[in-house]
């Protein structure tokens, strides 16, 4: 059974001193003896008090806490992320309540509702996969409680949002396959209803355009980030009468899938088909061959939505929602052809 946790209440009465004189003791304020402070804070150190943050967050209306909720911990992407989140919230003095939806609307709602009832001061959110309507996250706004969104996200919703370039990103990744002799390119795509995914399309579609390639609907696949969709998709291109030359994937757990199918077809990579990715990840390296990929300032996000969130906390209403769009990096490897 859990002993019970000292209070100023035992403070004061072990010093026979009253309870405002230990609680400004305990602040540090200026206007107490220094015998007396000294007093108070050796034996608040031998009870082992610790302050009651949900009492102080009733009187200051503000906890010092932020929750981050993300689709899942699986993939390094997020984990990375939650890395630069914590980063920032350490220098800051916030502490971090991290959860995760499983790719669930349902969750998603519960994680979002036992935050707010723990009191965060805001949020940090990637929609999951199931996330099509938004009732949850505006009736949270609408309460004054600070969102940042980040990587997934939809149009419908206000707020500050972190994002990389998709479109110049899936732009640079289409074009460099093209340059290196591909001409009949696959996309393995995400969710319609993220905008992330849109873009990437875009990104895929105009480059497509710009080597004026036609554009051939049945070479676009959404996979959804649900596991196994990428390797029905993958077989599903593989079987077709003329096969792509090579597939440009949204994110690199959807390529790694794409990858196993390929090899289990003795599909030579790249020579029969190149596959490139959004990735970060470290084991898209680590794979046989590793994935060229179009790689995303993952910390750097996590840091760009933590600074904004404690903007929004600290200014209250005189702060200005704004997105900020992070560059990314080409990275060519084993995976993809060699320019000429």
């Amino acid at each position: 059974m859990r002993g019970k946790q000292a209070t100023i209440w035992d403070i004061a009465v072990k010093l026979n001193i009253s309870i405002s004189t230990v609680s400004r003791a305990l602040r540090n304020a200026a206007d107490i003896n220094p015998e007396t402070k000294k007093a108070v804070l050796k034996l608040a150190s031998e009870l082992d008090y610790q302050p009651n943050a949900i009492a102080s967050s009733l009187r200051n209306s503000k906890t010092n806490i932020i929750g981050i909720i993300v689709p899942e911990f699986i993939h390094a992407y997020f984990p990375k992320v939650i890395l630069g989140v914590q980063d920032v919230a350490n220098q800051s003095g916030y502490k971090l309540m991290i959860s995760q939806s499983g790719e669930s609307l349902e969750i998603e709602k519960a994680n979002i509702h036992a935050m707010v009832s723990s009191r965060v001061d805001g949020l940090i959110m990637a929609l999951s996969r199931e996330t099509d309507t938004y009732d949850h996250i505006l009736s949270v706004q609408k309460r004054g409680i600070p969102v940042v969104f980040f990587n997934r996200f939809a149009d419908e919703l206000t707020g500050s949002k972190v994002l990389v370039d998709d479109y110049k990103g899936a732009f640079e990744a289409v074009d460099y396959l093209i340059r290196t002799g591909c001409r009949r390119i696959a996309h393995l795509a995400g969710p319609e209803k993220l905008t992330m995914s849109g873009n990437r399309i875009k990104g895929y579609l105009d480059a497509l355009k710009a080597h004026n390639i036609p554009v051939l609907e049945e070479l676009i696949i959404p996979c959804d980030f649900m596991e196994g969709k990428a390797r029905q998709a993958t077989q599903h291109l593989l079987n077709m009468k003329e096969r792509p030359d090579a597939i440009f994937v949204v994110n690199d757990p959807t390529a790694i899938e794409a990858l196993i199918c390929l090899k289990e077809n003795n599909v030579r990579i790249p020579d029969e088909i190149s596959l490139i990715c959004f990735s970060n990840a470290p084991h898209s390296t680590f794979v046989d061959p590793p994935l060229s990929a179009i790689v995303q300032p993952l910390f750097k996000i996590g840091q760009t939505a933590a600074r904004l969130l404690i903007g929004q906390v600290e200014q209250g209403k005189n702060f200005i929602p704004s997105t900020e769009k992070l560059e990314t990096e080409l990275v060519i490897r084993k995976s993809t052809r060699p320019l000429f």
